[in-house]
C-alpha cells in the first residue's frame, strides 16, 4: 500500500482501514480519497464480484441510516432498509447492501451487490476492520508478517543461496 500516494491525494493516514473478506483481494489501483480526507478501495473476487470499502469522519444514527442513499445502488432513490445490531447498521436498497460501523468519529462502510457478497460476510468484515497504519501508540501498529522466501537456507549465515543451475 503506497501511503505516500494516499497522502498526496489528501487521505488522512488514520482513516486508512483494511478488511479481511474471504475470496476477495484488495484492488490497490482502486485506492483513493473519499470526501475531504477519507479513504476508499474496492475488493474483488472471481466472477467479477466486488465490494467497496469507504472510511471517513462523520456521525451516524438511525435517522441518517434511512435518509442516506447507498452508493452505487440501482435505482439510486430506492428505499433504504436499516437494521441496527451489535456491529453497526445493516442497510439495503435496490440491488446493494452494506454494513456501517461507527468507531468514535470514524465511519467504516463496506458495500456490495446483494448477489456478490452475503450479509454475514459484510458484517464479519466490518466487525474486523482494522487500521492499516498505527498511530505510534503501543499495540496500534499492525504486526509485521515475515515474507516466505524459498531461497534462504535454514543453516549458515542466512544469505540467499547463489547456486548456479544448468546453463547458468
Amino acid at each position: 500500500m503506497d501511503m505516500g500516494r494516499l497522502r498526496a491525494l489528501g487521505v488522512a493516514p488514520d482513516l486508512v482501514y483494511l478488511v479481511d473478506l474471504p475470496e476477495y483481494e484488495m484492488a490497490e489501483q482502486s485506492m483513493g480519497g473519499v470526501g475531504e480526507e477519507g479513504f476508499g478501495v474496492f475488493y474483488t473476487a472471481p466472477g467479477g464480484r466486488q465490494v467497496e470499502l469507504r472510511v471517513d469522519r462523520g456521525s451516524f444514527g438511525d435517522d441518517v441510516c434511512r435518509s442516506t442513499p447507498i452508493n452505487l445502488a440501482t435505482p439510486p432513490d430506492a428505499l433504504v432498509l436499516c437494521i441496527h445490531d451489535d456491529v453497526g447498521w445493516y442497510r439495503m436498497a435496490g440491488d446493494r447492501h452494506e454494513y456501517v460501523a461507527l468507531r468514535g468519529d470514524v465511519l467504516v462502510k463496506l458495500s456490495g451487490g446483494v448477489t456478490d457478497v452475503s450479509r454475514a460476510a459484510l458484517k464479519a468484515a466490518v466487525a474486523g476492520a482494522h487500521r492499516a497504519v498505527g498511530d505510534g501508540k503501543a499495540g496500534t501498529t499492525p504486526p509485521r508478517v515475515p515474507v516466505e522466501r524459498g531461497d534462504l537456507p535454514t543453516a549458515g549465515d542466512g544469505a540467499p543461496g547463489g547456486e548456479v543451475g544448468p546453463g547458468g
